[in-house]
C-alpha cells in the first residue's frame, strides 16, 4: 500500500481542529455529551497543558499555537513510520476509525466544509508532530502564536495502548 496524504489549511479557531471518524463519533457524542465527568473535546487539565490534544472516542483534537489558519498534513502509512526529529513536539494516542472516513474540522469549520480523507477501517495508531515553520502564505488575522506544521501520521494498530509522549515540547507553549 502506498503512502497517502492530505495537506491544508484550516482555521484553529480555539486554537484546535479535529479529526473524527464523524459518524461514530456523533454517536459516542449523542449518548455522552450531558456527562459533566467528561471534559469537552477531551481536554483534560493535562491535556492542555502537557499532551496538547484532547483524545475522546473517534476523535483527536489537535491544540494549536494559534487562533488563526493552520498548516496540516495527515498521512497513512502501511506500518509506524520514522519519527520526525525536527519536531518540537510528539504525541501519540488511538484513534479508532470504524467507518474508514475521516473529517477533518473545527470550531470554525464544520465537517461537511473541511477536508476529508479515507483511512483503514478499524483501530489506528496516530503521533502528532509539532514542527516548526514559517508563516503559511495566506491572508490571516496575523495573531500571536507560534507557526508549526501539524503533521499527524496514522497507521494500522493491531491493539489498544496508551497515550504517550515521544517529545515534550517548552511548556507553556502557545502564545
Amino acid at each position: 500500500m502506498a503512502d497517502a496524504s492530505l495537506k491544508f489549511l484550516i482555521d484553529a479557531d480555539h486554537g484546535q481542529f479535529y479529526v473524527q471518524d464523524l459518524e461514530p463519533y456523533d454517536a459516542w457524542l449523542a449518548e455522552h455529551a450531558m456527562d459533566p465527568d467528561l471534559p469537552p473535546a477531551g481536554w483534560t487539565k493535562e491535556a492542555v497543558h502537557i499532551h496538547r490534544i484532547g483524545v475522546e472516542p473517534h476523535s483527536i483534537s489537535v491544540g494549536t499555537a494559534r487562533d488563526d489558519l493552520v498548516e496540516s498534513l495527515v498521512t497513512v502509512h502501511a506500518s509506524e513510520p520514522m519519527a520526525e526529529l525536527t519536531a518540537e513536539h510528539i504525541v501519540e494516542a488511538d484513534l479508532d476509525a470504524p467507518t474508514g472516513r475521516l473529517a477533518l474540522s473545527s470550531p470554525g469549520v464544520h465537517p461537511e466544509d473541511g477536508p476529508g480523507m479515507t483511512v483503514p477501517a478499524g483501530l489506528l495508531r496516530a503521533r502528532v508532530s509539532y514542527i516548526p515553520t514559517g508563516a503559511p502564505d495566506v491572508d490571516s488575522d496575523g495573531g500571536p502564536g507560534d507557526h508549526f506544521l501539524y503533521r499527524i501520521d496514522l497507521w494500522p494498530a493491531d491493539q489498544a495502548r496508551e497515550l504517550v509522549i515521544l517529545k515534550q515540547g517548552p511548556n507553556p507553549w502557545a502564545g
